[in-house]
Order: structure tokens, then sequence, then C-alpha cells
């Protein structure tokens, strides 16, 4: 067992964390295996609409007939392919400049930092909302506005783990033997820093689902008939509190998954910084 694994082992609310991930994890690869009406995902069934969980449908049916059992599962990869394209290209876009901004210095890294100020000044929710509503209610429009809102907080952990290690001794002992800007920051400064970068990814794929989940709910992310978690709590409001499953179930769903990333996060927050080390 690796040490992460061990120390992760011995807390309890992390390890509640990995299992929830995991076990969404697998029914977002094998979703349309488990589901027993795997077809519900665009059909409609008008003469079993809205029916109360049941043996035959234990989370009920929505307005259209259509199992929300089925839609709920289905509707895991859909979440979580929402988040880790996010997260990915928040990544992509904010490790670099702060490793840019934190080993440059000078206007360079004051321009970034500035900029990435400018944008975590504004709510991200907000931010995300204004930008998907400049484009076209989809999918890709609400990953889009996601990812531009939240690769200022990658820039910012990097920005400071790269000025941090950039002042040790170990990067003086590679500038003395002539050793490019390039491979100190690729090779010795970049996995140094990944470790809060980490953890931030990992409590940032619960927050895009929850944030992706409320885009869906005001009609700029997915579309119908999609099965998304936030689109059928929208759906289901005409209809409440009479057909109560229809709101709750899919909303289960969001709370669970992004509880299991949240607490996974600072399980690992709790390894890479033990100075803010939870009280036990």
């Amino acid at each position: 067992m690796s040490p992460i694994l061990r120390k992760l082992s011995r807390d309890l609310p992390a390890m509640l964390g990995l299992g929830i991930v995991l076990f969404v994890l697998v029914i977002a690869i094998f979703g349309p295996m488990l589901a027993p009406y795997p077809e519900d995902a665009a059909a409609s069934h008008l003469t079993r609409r809205l029916k109360p969980p049941s043996a035959a449908f234990p989370f009920g049916t929505d307005n259209l007939g259509r199992d929300i059992f089925s839609r709920v599962i289905l509707g895991a990869r859909g979440a979580l392919s929402i988040a880790l394209t996010v997260v990915s290209t928040a990544m992509l876009i904010g490790v670099p400049l702060g490793l840019i901004a934190g080993y440059r210095g000078g206007w360079v890294s004051e321009g970034i930092m500035r900029v990435t100020d400018v944008v975590l000044a504004i709510p991200q929710l907000v931010l995300a909302l204004a930008l998907a509503q400049l484009m076209s209610p989809s999918l890709e429009s609400a990953m889009l506005a996601l990812s531009l809102t939240y690769w200022p907080y990658f820039t910012r952990i990097v920005y400071a783990e790269t000025r941090r290690l950039s002042a040790s001794l170990f990067v003086d002992a590679l500038r003395g033997i002539g050793a490019g800007s390039g491979r100190i920051v690729f090779l010795h400064i970049l996995p140094n820093a990944l470790s809060p970068v980490i953890v931030r990814a990992t409590i940032g794929l619960g927050f895009t689902i929850l944030v992706a989940a409320v885009l869906g709910f005001l009609g700029m992310g997915a579309t119908p008939p999609a099965p998304d978690w936030g689109l059928a709590i929208a759906e289901s409001r005409t209809y409440l509190p009479r057909a109560w499953w229809y709101a709750t179930f899919p909303g289960l769903a969001i709370l669970i998954t992004v509880m299991g990333f949240n607490l996974l996060g600072d399980g690992l927050r709790d390894i890479v910084d033990p100075r803010i080390r939870r009280s036990r």
C-alpha cells in the first residue's frame, strides 16, 4: 500500500468519500448495462407518466413516463464527463500561467496575476452564467463557460508554490550547474507543486458537478432529452409537490456525488498540508 493510501485509510470521512467516488465512477462506466431501462434516455411512455416509486420503477417515472432510476444512472456519465473536461481544461490553462507568473516575475507576473485577481473577484457561478448566456444553450457551452471561470484557482495555487520553490536551495543549485529555466520549471518545480493542484482538482470536480447542475437547471446547460440531473430537477418544478420523487432522486444524486468529492478532497488536503489538518 502506498504511503498516501495508508494515511488515507486512517481517515474515515476520506475513505467514505473515496468509496462514493469509486461507486459513481463504476455507475458512469457501466451505466447502460446497469440501467433497467436504458432506452429511457430519450424514449417517451405517456401511459406510465408520473408513477410513484414501485418495484418496477424504484425512483418512479417522470412527466414523459421515463424511468427516473435509469435516467439517474445514465446521468452519472454526463456529470463526470463535464467535471473531468472542465477541471482538465482549467488545469491546462491555469497551471502553465501559474508557473510562468511564479518563476518569471516582473511585468509578466504582474499582468497574469492581475487578470487572475479580476476573474477571482467575480463569483464563479455569476461569471459562468454570464458567459453561458452569450452562447447557445448546450452542454459544450456550459463546459466552456465553466472552464473559463475555473482556471484562476489553479493559477493562484501554482503561482504561490512556484514562488516558494524558486527560493529553495535545490533550485539555486540547479541554476549553479547551468540548468535551463525550462528544465528547472517542468522537471523540478512542477512535480513538487502538483500536490495542492491535485487536492484543488478533486474538490473542483464536485463543485463543477454542482455548478453544471445549476446551469442545467436554468436552461443553460444540457438540453432535453439528455439524462442530466440538473435538467431533471428543472423539469420537475411543475409537478411539485405531488410528484415529489421527480426532483428528490436526481437531487440526492447530486448531493451524494458532490459530498464524495469534497470528503475525498479534504482527506487529501490533510495529507498534503498537515498544518491545516482537521481536528479529530
